[in-house]
């Protein structure tokens, strides 16, 4: 089965999307023709972005400025879908995250809050928001939430980004229970390490490196390496399936870390 064939024509919403996997996504939509609304705070990466997406393949890319802690800044993000000027959403990727790096001891309260604020309260608003959207139309839906298999297994010095990722697992399971009945599917990719920009410091000092020594498949996840599990759960290959975690991590979760 050509799981990109799937999304053909499907307009998806990235998160998150000026960076990271977040524009890894956008980019692999855009090669499988999906019509794509790339989401993010920094309007100078978007605008570049979508130029790109175009030349991919894309048969239309939409620029949305969001911040998904700001729930004034959600509705407006969703506005542009539900006025009509451009095509009914098809998918959701709630892809937009921060971390921290300290004890749990020594985390702020601030800082918890942000993390919080952008990793659950963030998918939770635009979950609710495109659901609403979904049953007022009498459409299906799916939505991808992006955790994380810290969510799943504990692991030092990121208790709050642990604990969001955990949460949002547990609201993917819930929201699927509730919102099955109206064909609208909630399922969550959980990423091991994947080596991108932001974390190539830290691999590669003493620190990541033992870390990556710990994960059985001795290597990094390169953001490609999602790409099979991405297109499974954001396609109708998925059509029976939700509440589901599927971890694609190097085998982290069955290695006695």
């Amino acid at each position: 089965m050509n799981l990109g064939a799937l999304v053909a024509g499907k307009h998806v919403m990235v998160t998150g999307a000026s960076s990271g996997l977040g524009e890894h996504f956008a980019r692999l939509l855009a090669r499988h023709e999906a019509i794509v609304s790339i989401a993010a705070r920094r309007k100078d990466r978007l605008a570049v972005l979508a130029a790109e997406l175009r030349a991919l393949g894309s048969p239309a890319v939409y620029e949305v400025m969001l911040d998904v802690a700001d729930e004034s800044s959600v509705s407006r993000a969703l506005s542009h879908i539900e006025s009509g000027e451009v095509p009914p959403l098809d998918i959701l990727v709630n892809n937009a995250g921060v971390a921290n790096s300290q004890p749990a001891i020594a985390v702020a309260t601030a800082d918890f809050d942000r993390i919080i604020d952008t990793n659950l309260r963030g998918a939770w608003l635009l979950s609710n928001a495109a659901a609403q959207a979904w049953l007022s139309e009498r459409r299906p839906g799916a939505i991808v939430n992006i955790a994380s298999v810290l969510g799943l297994h504990p692991g030092n010095g990121v208790a709050p980004y642990s604990i969001s990722k955990a949460g949002l697992i547990q609201m993917t399971k819930l929201l699927a229970l509730e919102w099955a009945r109206y064909g609208i599917r909630v399922n969550a990719l959980c990423p091991g390490y994947v080596g991108t920009d932001m974390n190539a410091e830290f691999f590669a000092s003493e620190a990541g490196r033992r870390m990556i020594d710990r994960i059985p498949m001795r290597r990094l996840g390169d953001p490609c390496d999602l790409d099979g599990a991405f297109l499974l759960l954001a396609s109708d290959a998925s059509a029976w399936m939700t509440g589901t975690t599927l971890a694609v991590d190097g085998g982290h979760l069955v290695s006695p870390l």
